[in-house]
């Protein structure tokens, strides 16, 4: 089946993907408003990859600690033993509070979702932001890579059960932010961690792909960043190092801005793909929750990865958003929204 971006043309920022046990490919994306009515995270679905029907609200109670604010993140969306793990980030209500990071559990892909009732994570600023939850083939060992708020880019390993953090575990720094004084257009802050492990790749690499520097507001200048390492926990070592460039495999054109904060999956090929966010410079913005934004409407694009010869990957086709009619993805089962 062939598309042609936007796959999904209304607010939908920060998507990831899951295929659940129904058959139908899920994406999970930030807080918006929909036809008035605030969604605290959102959920589509879909039968293709390509086209998408959306489900509404999947977070319908909010947590308990953050129950006053309209600041819900970057969902993050895995199925472990049964359950259905979201992992994100809120404003909690005590005051002077940062985002912190969370996790809520349901039954079903579509939820509802029902926060743990503590915070996974607390801080300052916005640096507990984009969580990423990556079981190590390797090892079995659950991790959540997170950050960062102008910090570095970080992980630390996850409790059997998903839900807190390894007792005694620490966060290691994986990607440091370029320096204030560095002229380079990306990477002073960085964010949006996922992980991708390519074994049959010269001996085995881990993927490290994370979005810098500015997502939103009529000023965003954002772009897709890469590092790789043999080992999941580094060291790593950024594309930007290799070769001396700044290191973007995906940065806007005439008619998308700030590409960025995406998540891979793998189709039944064997192929990566793209689901991203990007600003439709013929239609930036949109009735938003409040202005912190930009009022950005960010939807939803997808394009396919490869990698070259060195083993490093590009977006296939060039290094902006696709334009035109494409192939897309090899659907591992076939279902219709009626189903």
């Amino acid at each position: 089946m062939t598309y042609q971006n936007p796959i999904l043309d209304e607010d939908f920022p920060d998507p990831s993907i899951l295929l659940a046990p129904d058959g139908f490919y899920y994406a999970y994306a930030t807080q918006t408003k929909r036809q008035g009515v605030i969604l605290n995270m959102q959920v589509a679905r879909s039968h293709n990859l390509t086209e998408w029907e959306h489900l509404g609200e999947c977070l319908g109670q909010k947590p308990v600690w953050a129950s006053r604010g309209q600041r819900f993140w970057a969902p993050h969306v895995v199925l472990c033993a049964g359950t259905y793990f979201m992992y994100y980030s809120a404003q909690p209500d005590e005051p002077g509070a940062g985002l912190s990071l969370a996790v809520a559990t349901s039954s079903s892909p579509a939820g509802p979702f029902v926060d743990c009732g503590r915070p996974l994570l607390s801080g300052t600023g916005f640096l507990n932001i984009d969580p990423m939850r990556f079981d190590d083939p390797e090892t079995g060992r659950p991790w959540l890579f997170f950050g960062s708020g102008f910090g570095p880019i970080r992980v630390r390993e996850l409790a059997a059960g998903g839900l807190s953090f390894q007792a005694e575990s620490a966060e290691l720094e994986l990607i440091q932010p370029r320096a204030a004084g560095d002229p380079a257009a990306y990477g002073h802050m960085i964010e949006a961690s996922w992980v991708r492990h390519r074994p049959e790749v010269d001996g085995g690499w881990y993927y490290l792909y994370y979005s810098g520097d500015n997502c939103c507001g009529p000023d965003a200048c954002y772009g897709l960043l890469v590092a790789r390492a043999r080992h999941l926990l580094g060291p790593y070592e950024t594309l930007a190092q290799v070769t001396g460039t700044d290191g973007v495999i995906l940065r806007g054109n005439a008619r998308w801005q700030a590409p960025g904060h995406h998540a891979l999956f793998t189709d039944a090929a064997g192929q990566d793909w793209l689901f991203y966010h990007a600003i439709d410079r013929h239609q930036p913005t949109f009735d938003a929750i409040s202005d912190e934004q930009g009022f950005s409407r960010r939807v939803m694009l997808l394009d396919r990865l490869e990698y070259g010869a060195d083993g490093w990957p590009r977006v296939a086709g060039g290094d902006s958003p696709s334009e035109d009619e494409r192939e897309g993805p090899d659907v591992i089962s076939y279902r219709t929204p009626q189903d």
